[in-house]
């Protein structure tokens, strides 16, 4: 009964923090696909020349990828914009490595047209519309630019929609390939010290900031009280199993522990017997409770969508929550019934040690 529940205590307890870890991951996810770096600079008119080496120079900035975006050139017969984004390939194909957002190689833009067409990265979406054949683009300024798509993405960071072509800054006139966005990455930025050197006009979006912006509605809020309530119920119940099994064997323990005292066993061989003796069982559990948390996220992970609990739903499309294996929801709950197990059993012999050994066989002989 104490393994039976000690597997039901760790299965919940990972199940439930699994859970709210895939919530975590999820609103951690959808900021970065918000901002596209973890601070963006960006405004509808090219930016200062330089802004890109001021703000490399502001605290916390490891890198920084400046991007022209034009959102309103005309693919053919201009029925439908698209947004063009003209990047630097080495700078560009570094961060969307590290974001994990449409990454590429950097060869894949090359500065020169090949046969009078500019090789172009583009959307799922725009491939689907034009395909892989040359065709122009009508650009802002009256100019216009030939591409052939020959990378497709699912995203990309500059852009937070579904459409966009992206093109070596070189391919395009000196006005159009003036940044307009800068995406910037590093630990710790001062949102305050990027908003006092960006132009009045630019707007500067911070991941961190927009991970805030997450604000949870009752729904999530109380689906996620629902699931820590599992698990430090989980952890309780944990607890409970081992100390009601502790107390039930506690007298016969302590008169054995008692008996090979008067044979010569000294306090601290009396100490590893009793870890020892109980280390089988919470392992046991341990192991057992981990198999049987990760078979049980397995199983329900296709019907379990944590989206509407993770997420507003204006952003339900740019991300999606699934339910995952944690490795942490598995491995801290077990790693703490090794440790209960041990931290009872040094407790009990320590308990034991302040009485008396003749005390403890004669308590022994009366029961």
């Amino acid at each position: 009964m104490p393994l039976l529940a000690l597997l039901t205590a760790l299965t919940t307890a990972a199940f439930g923090g699994s859970v709210l870890a895939g919530v975590q991951e999820a609103r951690d996810h959808a900021s970065l696909l918000a901002t596209g770096a973890d601070a963006r600079v960006e405004t509808a008119t090219p930016l200062p020349s330089g802004l890109p080496d001021r703000l490399r120079r502001s605290p916390g900035v490891s890198d920084l990828s400046a991007v022209s975006v034009t959102d309103d050139a005309e693919p053919e017969n201009g029925a439908q914009s698209v947004p063009l984004v003209g990047v630097h390939p080495a700078d560009y194909a570094a961060l969307s490595s590290r974001t994990d957002i449409g990454a590429f190689a950097a060869a894949r833009l090359p500065a020169r047209a090949v046969g009078g067409t500019t090789p172009a990265l583009a959307s799922t979406a725009t491939a689907r519309t034009y395909g892989t054949r040359p065709f122009p683009v009508l650009l802002p300024d009256g100019s216009s630019l030939t591409v052939r798509i020959t990378t497709v993405l699912d995203r990309t960071p500059a852009v937070r929609g579904s459409d966009f072509l992206i093109v070596n800054r070189e391919a395009l006139s000196p006005a159009l390939a003036r940044p307009t966005t800068l995406l910037l990455t590093g630990k710790g930025l001062d949102g305050a010290a990027l908003r006092k050197a960006a132009p009045k006009a630019a707007s500067v979006h911070l991941r961190s900031e927009e991970r805030e912006r997450y604000v949870d509605s009752p729904l999530q809020t109380g689906a996620e009280g629902v699931y820590a309530t599992a698990v430090a119920a989980g952890t309780g119940y944990a607890v409970l199993a081992l100390l009601l099994a502790l107390l039930r064997t506690a007298p016969e323990r302590t008169a054995l522990l008692a008996r090979l005292r008067t044979m010569g066993l000294t306090r601290a061989s009396g100490r590893r017997l009793l870890v020892l003796e109980s280390l089988p069982q919470a392992i046991l559990a341990a192991l057992g409770g981990t198999l049987t948390g990760w078979a049980t996220i397995r199983l329900l992970s296709p019907g379990i969508d944590l989206t509407a609990i993770a997420l507003p739903t204006t952003e339900h499309d740019a991300a999606g929550a699934e339910l995952r294996t944690d490795a942490l929801s598995l491995a801290i709950p077990a790693t703490a019934v090794l440790l209960l197990a041990v931290a009872m059993g040094i407790g009990q012999a320590w308990w034991s040690g302040r009485r008396g050994s003749v005390r403890e066989l004669r308590a022994g002989d009366a029961r």
